[in-house]
């Protein structure tokens, strides 16, 4: 194949040459791109596009619909055309003992608070040569601002427990849309600019627009992405899934037919999808800011090379445009040292080296080098020990190059890791002893399926190269030296091919440059050998094998050298600044009162809490773009170097969604298994470690030794995990603030029950930890499906398992000692023994007696096990809420209570015993007869919940009622000071709390509603409220008490009334 691509190269040369050159041209298309008349066979025997270099100059063929191999040369800071600038120093640093981190973002800040100056920038921030400690982050969130050190001896140390990124840049991801403009040519072939829509009215050139190529069912049917074989439809490329979104400019509109900036890197064909051009603004996004010139490294325990415990990434940048990365040396982080996400374009990424990453060799680790976005550049890379140092993510549009990189020591491949990256150059990149890959990973990396099209290896060299071509596309290997793969197109294999880097070559012919003014960008490259040399050749050669080669990474040190020699760093003259701690010192929040629990009520800010609970996703899910933005919040989620909405949750940013949706607690229990892979609920133990996020985290820490099922290193159950628990520890901190809740579940009793996956990657199975848990092995699986370990995990006279649940407990309860908006709960659909819940409430007692903290504590179990806890005075003072999860009266006045330690599952239990309906009556009665036993409890109905049957849970005394957000706040400061009291006979369908001071009923649909208000002398005030909505009705009434009173119903719906004794 590869001798057949490059006679039919050379053949088709010599035609363009005979003909005038038609080809550099535009050989077989019309200007802009259109198609042009299919290529008679005679002409093009093979209808493929081909590149080579005749005179100097680039000569391109095109296939039969004008393809041709993309430009790829559009990339990097401004396109690579202007160079990266020495921006004027506004701040200068110096390094300080102790914590720099407030230090270094203040001076950030300073500089971004300044105005942007005519050349796009404010100004530089100078870190001088010295260690700056950060136990915080940092962000720089303003356009036209630079960070530069003063060399590699300027240190930037991510100190502590952390996970976040180092320096996230980040803009604002505000982007408007405008309507979007159908694509009408019916094919726009790769490497067009022009094309035509249906009304180009409104566009001009200078605007921006993203032009979408959608993913339709019969594109991924082409592609033969619905599927990956056996039952992996599941991660089969979906409608809508797989979409790309190419950030252009209009440079020209004529008619209804408009000119782009930078080409396309791949075809739009109306057989498969009808795209779009959509105009946009972006007022959010920053540009002209860059990191530079120091060293970023993370702490890490050195006694553990596994260690994640540490900061994962360095920099990151998303919402971002025209940026840079230059001259920087990473060192021990477990992600990226950059990462260049999908709102991320236009960005350099040059002379930059890593070293010694510390992780886990897992999935979602030591990405070196990764980019989402679009028209960026990695130039003169070095990275060591990583796993996919160059790598794409998630339909990366394109263009995108490496160039003249290497890739040392690796433990994975480089190369498109992710589904369908258009327009990927690797450019003179090694990878000795990996795999540089183009292919259809299928199910691999989530369902990456298809990863590269028309995409390039030029010139690279690799232990493997992986070279496949999808359906619809094509990927090239040119001079590429390597053991080979694939059916793309192979050219010239095991040789040096002119022009010595494609990227720069396009790139001079772009800016109308000559290709020798970019020698000094790659390595010098002293030209062929040959198998027939000269006696005078053979010494020449011989002599030089006394020199070792230049290598990349001391090449890239000679660029650092070069640019401090030149003054680059210094620049005299700048004024130095010091910053007081008192300058910096961030402001604590306002104090707010504590939750607590008051006449059976849970209180706060003097008013009984009510709202909708959320509970945490707990398996499933996907990092990608499109199914963040379908996510729901997850304090112990982590997706590794993203942070937002479906990723690592913002934890403010989780508490203004509990504000805005009315919640007012989140009910928390861990993850099922860690990573993603097990969603399918397979039990074999993985053929790799390449996991999937988003990550579940455990409550436990690896150990760094042995290894788990999942193929990590074991857990260590004597040793926590610190992320998992800080987490919890800042949402419940943050929660409070705002009067919201933390259910936190001890345990979730989904691990030892059910589908037998569910405890297949369970730290506490033996084969999953260091600590001798007992548990058999290989595991006992029901009908090799399911498990049954309850009576094992509950077993406490197991004295490794029992010092191993202490111990745990105990963490539990020191995580959020002194947080009173935090309730212990002992296990998510817990069904298990009484004596567990007896030794949980012993470990409770003792910690408390120990510490003086006392937990709010709530008890969920089934309703035997419940009440016979409840009935032992000792055990019942240590609860303070008690929760109906697992029972409840049915609507037709039975009762649904399972039994407990019938190692059953809640949802095994309901297939067993029907769980019946529930009613307004029968929620009522549940919450009532327990309140009424415990009057000093606060009583939460966790249990199925229809409409307006948060009413009943509040009419009955029950606490966290599901209730409408606009309740007057005078009522629910009233309410805590009320009870519930039994129903009267002539207050048919009526519902009460009542004090001295009045009364709140809810009355059910009916007529005419009667009041006994024999109790209250005097004049009493009387307020409709609708249950609906929470707030009060026009009608209002003064009545006399003393007596039963017929009121007439406002409307005929449910309708609440307040009643309140007026001052005499």
């Amino acid at each position: 194949m590869a001798q057949k691509v490059y006679m039919h190269f050379v053949w088709v040369l010599l035609w363009s040459v005979c003909s005038g050159g038609v080809l550099a041209e535009g050989f077989g298309r019309l200007p802009g791109g259109r198609p042009g008349p299919r290529i008679p066979a005679t002409v093009a025997p093979s209808d493929v596009p081909s590149v080579g270099l005749q005179s100097g100059r680039l000569v391109y063929t095109y296939d039969s619909l004008g393809n041709r191999i993309p430009d790829y040369s559009c990339c990097g800071y401004k396109f690579s055309g202007t160079p990266i600038p020495e921006v004027p120093v506004q701040v200068v640093v110096h390094p300080v003992d102790g914590d720099a981190t407030a230090l270094v973002q203040h001076a950030i800040d300073k500089v971004a608070a300044l105005p942007v100056q005519k050349n796009g920038f404010r100004g530089a921030v100078l870190l001088r040569e010295g260690i700056y400690n950060l136990s915080g982050r940092l962000q720089l969130k303003a356009t036209g601002v630079v960070l530069r050190g003063s060399g590699e001896n300027t240190i930037v140390r991510a100190t502590g427990h952390d996970r976040e990124t180092l320096i996230r840049i980040h803009g604002k991801n505000d982007r408007v849309m405008d309507a979007p403009r159908l694509i009408v040519t019916g094919y726009v072939p790769v490497n067009a600019t022009r094309l035509e829509v249906d009304d180009a009215s409104g566009l001009e050139a200078g605007r921006q627009v993203s032009v979408h190529h959608p993913s339709t069912l019969e594109w991924i049917g082409a592609l033969k992405m619905d599927e990956f074989g056996g039952e992996t439809a599941w991660l089969g490329w979906k409608p809508g899934q797989r979409d790309i979104f190419w950030e252009r400019e209009i440079v020209g509109v004529r008619g209804n037919t408009i000119t782009l900036d930078v080409p396309l890197t791949a075809a739009l064909d109306t057989t498969y999808s009808r795209g779009r051009v959509v105009p946009f603004s972006w007022p959010g996004r920053i540009s002209q800011v860059g990191i530079e010139r120091m060293t970023l490294e993370s702490e890490s325990d050195p006694r553990n090379p596994k260690d994640e415990d540490h900061c994962w990434f360095a920099i990151t940048m998303e919402n971002v445009r025209d940026g840079w990365v230059r001259e920087v040396t990473f060192r021990h982080f477990a992600g990226s040292a950059v990462a260049l996400y999908e709102t991320a374009s236009r960005i350099t990424v040059r002379d930059c080296i890593s070293l010694d990453p510390v992780s886990e060799i897992a999935g979602q680790r030591r990405n070196t080098f990764f980019t989402m976005g679009q028209q960026t550049l990695f130039l003169r890379c070095y990275a060591e020990n990583g796993i996919h140092d160059f790598s794409t993510g998630f339909c990366a549009a394109g263009p995108n190059a490496f160039v003249e990189c290497e890739s040392a020591m690796a433990n994975g491949f480089s190369g498109a890791a992710d589904s369908w990256a258009t327009g990927l150059l690797f450019d003179m990149v090694r990878a000795d002893g990996q795999v540089l890959s183009f292919k259809n990973r299928g199910q691999d990396g989530q369902g990456a399926g298809w990863t590269a099209a028309h995409s390039m290896f030029w010139q690279c060299s690799a232990g493997k190269v992986e070279c496949f071509s999808p359906q619809l596309a094509l990927n090239y290997a040119y001079g590429t030296w390597a053991q080979f793969a694939g059916d793309g197109v192979w050219v010239e294999p095991n040789s040096h091919i002119a022009p010595r880097s494609l990227f720069f070559a396009q790139l001079a012919e772009r800016l109308d440059r000559e290709i020798s003014e970019f020698g000094d960008e790659y390595l010098p490259f002293s030209g062929e050998s040959t198998s027939s040399p000269t006696p005078e050749e053979a010494q020449e050669f011989s002599d030089r094998s006394l020199h070792p080669p230049l290598l990349l990474k001391d090449y890239i040190r000679s660029k650092w050298k070069k640019n401090q020699d030149a003054g680059a760093i210094d620049q005299g003259g700048i004024p130095e600044e010091a910053f007081p701690e008192s300058s910096v010192a961030a402001r604590g929040a306002e104090p707010v009162e504590a939750i607590r629990i008051k006449n059976g009520w849970m209180v706060q800010e003097g008013k009984v809490i009510t709202g909708t609970r959320t509970g945490v996703p707990w398996w499933r899910g996907d990092p990608r773009p499109y199914a963040a933005a379908l996510a729901m919040p997850a304090i112990t989620r982590f997706v590794p170097g993203r942070t937002g909405w479906g990723y690592t949750d913002d934890l403010a940013e989780v508490v203004k969604f509990m504000e805005e949706r009315g919640i007012c607690v989140v009910d928390h229990n861990y993850g099922l298994w860690y990573d993603r892979r097990r969603d399918d609920h397979e039990r074999v133990k993985r053929t790799d470690s390449e996991s999937w996020a988003p990550f579940y985290e455990q409550p436990f820490a690896r150990s760094g030794t042995g290894e788990a099922w999942d193929r990590l290193s074991q857990y260590d159950l004597t040793r926590y995990n610190p992320w998992y628990w800080k987490r919890l520890a800042d949402f419940a901190r943050l929660a409070g603030e705002k009067g919201k809740l933390l259910i936190h579940q001890n345990y979730f009793q989904h691990n030892i029950l059910e589908a037998g996956a569910h405890w297949t990657d369970f730290p506490w199975r033996s084969a999953n930890n260091i600590n001798g848990t007992g548990f058999p092995e290989p595991p006992p699986y029901a009908g090799d499906k399911r498990i049954y370990m309850a009576n094992q995990f509950y077993d406490i006279t197991h004295p490794v398992r029992r010092d191993l649940h202490r111990a745990y407990i105990r963490q539990c309860l020191a995580n959020f000692a002194g947080s009173a908006n935090v309730i212990q709960s002992l296990s998510a659909e817990y069904t298990g023994p009484l004596h567990f819940v007896e030794f949980w409430l012993d470990v409770i007692a003792g910690w408390e007696a120990e510490t003086g903290f006392h937990p709010v504590v709530a008890l969920g179990a089934t309703k035997d096990v419940q009440d016979a806890l409840l009935r032992d005075p000792l055990l019942a003072s240590m609860v303070d809420v008690i929760d109906i999860r697992y029972w409840a009266w049915r609507d037709d006045g039975t009762l649904y209570a399972p039994p407990g330690d019938q190692q059953m599952a809640p949802r095994q239990h309901a297939r067993k015993i029907a769980p019946g309906k529930r009613s307004f009556e029968s929620v009522y009665r549940s919450v009532f007869e327990i309140r009424s036993r415990f009057p000093d409890k606060a009583v939460i109905y966790t249990e199925t919940l229809g409409e307006d049957e948060g009413w009943a849970v509040l009419m009955a005394g029950g606490s966290l009622a599901p209730l409408p957000g606009g309740l007057p706040v005078e009522l629910l400061s009233a309410v805590t000071e009320m009870k519930p009291v039994p129903p009267l006979k002539e207050m048919k369908n009526s519902f009460r709390l009542a004090n001295e001071k009045g009364m709140l009923v809810y009355c059910r649909e009916g007529g005419t509603i009667l009041l006994n208000l024999k109790k209250y002398g005097g004049r009493l005030k009387c307020r409709f409220l609708d249950p609906r909505t929470g707030a009060f009705l026009p009608e209002t009434m003064d009545l006399m008490g003393g007596k039963t009173v017929s009121l007439k119903r406002p409307g005929n719906g449910d309708v609440v009334l307040w009643i309140e004794k007026l001052k005499q």
